[in-house]
């Protein structure tokens, strides 16, 4: 719903500085305004955009604030309201534009000709001055949002509306995934519907490819609206061929559906650094180490499958004195061998059953199922990886770390003869991760392949889209370098605070973000925004599914030197 009045003024400035933010005194009505309104400051030539975070009442003489006023003249009443009684807004004031003189002015020609120039910014830039005294302030109007937040075009993708006055708040999707970003929000406020809906603006737009590691099988099929009992459409519903579901396991399905393909490891494939992320899922011990390393320097990269050759218990019989000794093809007789615990190695062989006896684990798959992937990725398409049956926390650590290890290595290897030998770029990829906490929290981060994507930020064109419902748990490092985090409610104290890791204006926040609604409002902050703003997010409903058919078909990939200026955008 449209605001007619957002164009009047609803106050003035009456104090405030830069680290506290503005007084605002307010001339209408308290209900008009709430927290989280998009305000501006017009001062001149100057015009100041943010939040409001904090209404309060005053007065003038606290006489009149204890009393009841219902038994005055309603003209008295009328007369305090306002006056002697009223309400005090707080602006958290986040950027400042520069329109210029005034048109027609002697020096508009020569400002604007600084501006072309580039040797003047008029913004929006961030504030370091405060307006006049009695400025005055109104609520932004649909111009404002655009403004700051983008027009339609190339690339702009409606992620909400304001609150207040329903206008259309847009992100610039070609920033969005120039670095790694986090979706957040506590269970059931309707994270997976926001992910689903960011990355079908992804493909919609094409500017990165998208690699859906789909933890609970939520993304590819249709599913259920559990709240509104509706069916929604799929991702791969939504874009046909566009999106390639792939399953683990040779003859594995997806909500009773068949994938594009499926995927099978091999053995060759694990490193032992794989095994020791396992290590609580598998419950190893501390001398698990110390083994897998003995394993690795004894077989080299064949370690797992030539281990799981070993028969443990296997004895041989002394003729001579009838005693019992390991067998050389046992597990303890290769740890004596190696001067390896024999109870330790034999511990550690029990428990790498429970990874070599999944149907997805083979010694020689049909075909290489990295090569699969980034074929289709490089390729104008995108990839869900749906788990099915095994959507587990041993096999959602195990898959995803080894997947994404291997098809990073392909991006850095092109990027490297990109930067090299000048060949073609490799295509922006985006991964998506579901419970990040399990594969970025501070004793894994440092391990895996997502937690080295999120410090490199974009060098490798690689980044990743985080959703997870505890952001305390991932480590603060990678939720620093975050670009855009857009997070729904979340009631835990530590959990508001990671998320605005690493952000100014923490404190202003932080109250914004605890009293959102817990469905359907979320709050937009960080590097991929000009300035944080809580909106109400789209629907995901018909409306949304037309227009992300409405997509021209055979849209052309970015150029090289459209690349070349992603990878160098600072």
């Amino acid at each position: 719903m449209i605001d007619t009045h957002s164009n009047e003024p609803i106050g003035y400035i009456v104090g405030g500085g830069l680290k506290e933010g503005f007084r605002i005194r307010l001339t209408v009505p308290a209900d008009r305004v709430q927290e989280g309104s998009f305000v501006v400051c017009e001062n001149g030539r100057f015009h100041y955009y943010g939040l409001i975070t904090d209404l309060q009442l005053g007065s003038t003489d606290p006489r009149f604030a204890d009393e009841k006023t219902d038994r005055l003249q309603p003209a008295i009443q009328q007369a305090l309201l306002g006056k002697t009684l009223y309400t005090t807004l707080m602006m958290y004031p986040t950027l400042l534009m520069d329109t210029g003189p005034e048109f027609g002015s002697p020096d508009r020609a020569a400002w604007e000709e600084r501006v072309a120039n580039q040797q003047e910014n008029p913004g929006p830039k961030p504030v370091k001055t405060v307006p006049a005294h009695h400025a005055e302030v109104r609520q932004a109007n649909e111009a404002d949002v655009a403004q700051i937040f983008g027009e339609a075009g190339d690339g702009m993708f409606v992620v909400g509306q304001t609150i207040e006055q329903g206008y259309p708040v847009r992100l610039d999707l070609k920033k969005f995934v120039k670095r790694s970003s986090g979706i957040f929000g506590a269970t059931g406020t309707g994270k997976s519907f926001l992910t689903r809906m960011v990355l079908a603006g992804l493909m919609r737009e094409d500017v990165a490819a998208a690699l859906v590691f789909d933890m609970h099988n939520e993304y590819a099929f249709d599913d259920t609206d559990t709240d509104r009992m509706v069916t929604v459409r799929g991702l791969r519903g939504l874009f046909g061929s566009k999106v390639q579901v792939a399953a683990l396991g040779k003859g594995a399905l997806v909500r009773g559906k068949s994938p594009d393909f499926t995927l099978e490891i091999a053995l060759k494939d694990f490193q032992t650094n794989d095994i020791e992320l396992l290590s609580e899922a598998l419950n190893l011990t501390d001398t698990a180490g110390v083994t897998l390393n003995a394993l690795f320097r004894a077989f080299g990269p064949d370690w797992f499958a030539e281990f799981m050759k070993l028969e443990p218990g296997a004895v041989e019989t002394d003729p001579e004195s009838g005693k019992t000794f390991p067998a050389d093809n046992s597990v303890a007789g290769w740890a004596r061998q190696n001067n390896v615990h024999e109870k330790a190695a034999e511990a550690l062989h029990r428990k790498l059953a429970v990874i070599y006896d999944k149907p997805y684990v083979v010694e020689r798959p049909a075909q290489d199922f990295v090569t699969e992937i980034v074929d289709k990725l490089e390729n104008g398409r995108h990839v869900i990886l749906s788990f099915g049956e095994y959507d587990n926390d041993l096999d959602y650590l195990l898959v995803s770390n080894i997947l994404t290890r291997r098809i990073r290595q392909h991006w850095v290897r092109k990027t490297e003869r990109h930067k090299t030998h000048g060949e073609a770029a490799p295509r922006p990829l985006l991964i998506a991760i579901e419970e990040a906490h399990k594969l970025l929290n501070p004793h894994l981060s440092g391990q895996t392949a997502f937690g080295i994507i999120a410090r490199e930020l974009r060098k490798y064109f690689v980044t990743l889209l985080v959703v997870d419902q505890r952001p305390s748990g991932i480590d603060d490092e990678v939720m620093s370098q975050l670009g855009t985090r857009i997070t729904g409610w979340l009631g835990d104290e530590d959990d508001i605070r990671a998320v605005l890791t690493g952000l100014a204006g923490r404190d202003q926040l932080r109250g914004m973000l605890a009293r959102l609604q817990e469905k359907e409002e979320v709050l937009l902050l960080g590097w991929g925004v000009k300035m944080p703003i809580p909106v109400r997010s789209r629907r995901y409903d018909e409306t949304f599914y037309e227009e992300m058919k409405g997509r021209k078909a055979g849209t052309p990939q970015p150029s090289d030197d459209e690349l070349d200026e992603w990878f160098s955008y600072g």
